[in-house]
């Protein structure tokens, strides 16, 4: 298993001392606050009135199909902006509603036991790391790092990525969740752990709740077709923009990998150099972006500090690229999102055909 080095006068250290400095001085807490409350409940409030007008209001279908693009844009900004915080108990100061924020992936689809597991623990902490990090563990359909072995139409995947992406939320909640719990395992090496009757119970109503408000309910009220191409859009649309955003963070030139199995001792490096290496913000500049990804293009401050609101990003990256300039640490980012999304196809049309 790959390890990390530990030191009292690490980088890390050096960096968390600046970074408590910052909120000590003026008297901020690292959770969201009302700004945030009030996005997240709009952004809630939008997709709760999409829904409810391409159900029970269809209009023509032309309306319909862009209503159904936006909602599924609405679907990720909801799952970047709440379900997100909530996961690592920085949407809030308070844990109740950072437990109700979490589970809001529950509504989307989802499980949310199972996320806090495959993102806050395997791939916070195992970043880029074969076997542990579930993903960059796409095989064998692309192959993310050279680590992986190659296909033949791995050469194709720099085309094909559009589609994978696309279908990539509908296979996590009808297929990878499954695979989760019945297998009892969150990725290819981890332990396999017991769920108890509450998360049984939670997993099936809530995936039943899903099944009855995404598909029984419209097919009953618009038909089968109608609701099947709007399903399809809404999933498609949704699963590509939330992949596009996690992939540009990790999965493009410059970000490092390894392996859960081989380790190199005199490369061993301390878990926040790895997490900066493996780690790439994108478009910082934009607030746009920065108020619909929920900060997740300042995804090297949100790496190294999981536990802040990402409406404190800003400020805390000028004390990371302070620290890694004195530290002579790269630092990863690309000005805009056209240039992160370049990047990564470059990489992945160099690794299918390399």
């Amino acid at each position: 298993m790959l390890q990390y080095t530990f030191d009292k006068g690490s980088f890390f250290n050096q960096l968390k001392e600046r970074v408590d400095q910052y909120f000590a001085d003026h008297k901020l807490h690292p959770a969201g606050n009302r700004k945030l409350y009030f996005k997240g409940a709009l952004q809630v409030a939008t997709a709760v009135a999409l829904y409810i007008w391409l159900v029970f209001f269809t209009p023509i279908p032309i309306v319909s199909i862009m209503l159904c693009v936006l909602l599924g844009l609405n679907l990720a900004v909801i799952g970047f902006n709440v379900m997100h915080e909530g996961g690592h108990h920085s949407f809030s100061r308070i844990k109740w509603i950072n437990n109700v924020s979490a589970y809001s992936l529950n509504v989307l689809g989802g499980n949310s036991y199972f996320w806090k597991i495959k993102h806050n623990v395997n791939h916070h902490t195992y970043t880029n790391i074969e076997g542990m990090d579930s993903d960059i563990d796409v095989k064998p359909f692309m192959r993310l790092h050279e680590g992986q072995p190659r296909r033949a139409y791995h050469r194709f995947q720099h085309i094909y990525w559009v589609f994978l992406y696309g279908i990539s939320y509908l296979v996590w909640i009808f297929y990878d969740d499954f695979q989760k719990y019945f297998s009892g395992k969150i990725s290819t090496n981890s332990e396999r752990k017991k769920i108890g009757i509450k998360r049984h119970l939670i997993f099936w109503t809530s995936k039943l709740m899903y099944i009855g408000m995404y598909m029984v309910l419209p097919v009953i009220i618009i038909g089968w077709l109608p609701w099947l191409i709007g399903f399809l859009i809404i999933t498609f649309v949704c699963g590509l923009a939330i992949s596009i955003v996690f992939q540009l963070a990790h999965v493009v030139e410059g970000t490092q990998f390894n392996s859960a199995h081989f380790q190199d001792e005199k490369a061993k490096q301390e878990w926040a150099i790895h997490q900066i290496a493996t780690t790439a913000n994108f478009s910082t500049s934009s607030k746009v972006l920065y108020w619909l990804l929920g900060g997740l293009n300042f995804q090297i401050e949100h790496h190294l500090f999981p536990r802040v609101s990402h409406i404190h990003y800003p400020q805390i990256s000028l004390l990371v690229k302070e620290a890694c300039r004195e530290y002579n640490i790269v630092y990863n980012e690309y000005t805009t999102m056209f240039k992160a999304i370049a990047s990564h196809l470059v990489h992945l049309r160099k690794l299918g055909s390399v």
